[in-house]
């Protein structure tokens, strides 16, 4: 490790006006050593993020890189458009609110050359976010375990670092909903995870909104696993076979009480449950033909508006 190792840095910036400067700084300070690559992804920000993000270029020159995206997108439809324009031998994601210390970024790439690792996640000793947050980041480890097969111990944050290999392979996706860690664990199970300090947030507030968590979690769920189909047919099956015990126990009670009364409770209880259970497997099917039909119809992970200090798209970007 040292000079002749290049780290990059992605930021998806939103709403980040206040913080960005001074990560940027901390960056440069506390990498030194390193060959460092900053990429800023500023994701639809409605404050001025798009000028400090622009004075950083403008400063720094050759190690910054700057997209700016048409619209919010998401977080990890930002880092899809950070990560696409990488260079360096590993890559590091990083939240613009000063909660992942930048000094942390080298015990995450130690980790990652030392053990030889594809990708390496830091988890906290103490999570600074708000208790929703926390109930959020919780719900989507659990069931990421289920649907990606992820160790229960392992605790899949935001701030990572990729090597070389995974990045190219997660780059790959061109789908209109990406979802990080879902990727990675399709391409690699060579994983590890290192203790990484976590702090309160400098400015502002978290943008994850209940709207956007759910968003997430849906592209977890309908874009990496068919388990919602199979346990769609498992309930299918679950609820006929108590449909036929309900109605065999109708059958037999009839018989026994003959005076007993025909049950409209019971039936209109029975016709609202089967319904709203093939609502929902219909709804579920809906999803999945729907993100079909995005993916075919070619909707775009991102557009990007402006491209500053990346090759590939100056001529396009930056007439």
């Amino acid at each position: 490790m040292g000079a002749n190792m290049k780290i990059s840095v992605v930021i998806p910036v939103f709403q980040g006006a206040g913080t960005i400067v001074q990560l940027a700084e901390k960056l440069v300070s506390s990498l030194k050593p390193y060959d460092l690559e900053i990429v800023l992804v500023n994701d639809g920000s409605t404050d001025n993020s798009h000028e400090m993000c622009l004075s950083l270029f403008k400063r720094y020159g050759a190690i910054v890189k700057y997209i700016c995206l048409s619209k919010n997108f998401g977080e990890h439809n930002a880092v899809m458009a950070g990560l696409a324009h990488t260079t360096g031998d590993y890559a590091v994601i990083v939240d613009d609110d000063f909660q992942n210390p930048p000094e942390e970024i080298e015990t995450l790439v130690k980790k990652a050359v030392s053990g030889k690792f594809d990708v390496v996640y830091g988890y906290y000793a103490k999570k600074e976010h708000s208790l929703f947050r926390n109930l959020g980041s919780g719900f989507n480890n659990l069931v990421a375990s289920f649907l990606l097969n992820k160790p229960r111990d392992l605790y899949l944050s935001s701030f990572k670092c990729m090597s070389r290999f995974i990045v190219s392979e997660v780059v790959k996706y061109n789908g209109p909903f990406p979802y990080i860690d879902g990727l990675i664990w399709r391409s690699t199970r060579n994983i590890g995870e290192v203790l990484v300090r976590h702090e309160k947030r400098h400015k502002g507030k978290s943008g994850y909104t209940l709207r956007k968590l759910l968003r997430l979690w849906t592209n977890m769920f309908v874009n990496f696993s068919v388990y919602p189909l199979r346990m769609s047919t498992i309930l299918g099956a679950l609820f006929s076979i108590l449909g036929a015990l309900l109605t065999i126990f109708f059958i037999i009670d009839k018989i026994l009480n003959p005076d007993t009364p025909i049950g409209v409770t019971a039936i209109l209880t029975s016709i609202l449950v089967f319904a709203g259970v093939q609502l929902i497997m219909l709804g579920l099917i809906g999803e999945y033909v729907g993100r079909l039909f995005m993916t075919n119809n070619q909707t775009p992970s991102y557009v990007v508006r402006h491209a500053f200090g990346c090759t590939k798209e100056k001529e396009r970007y930056n007439a």
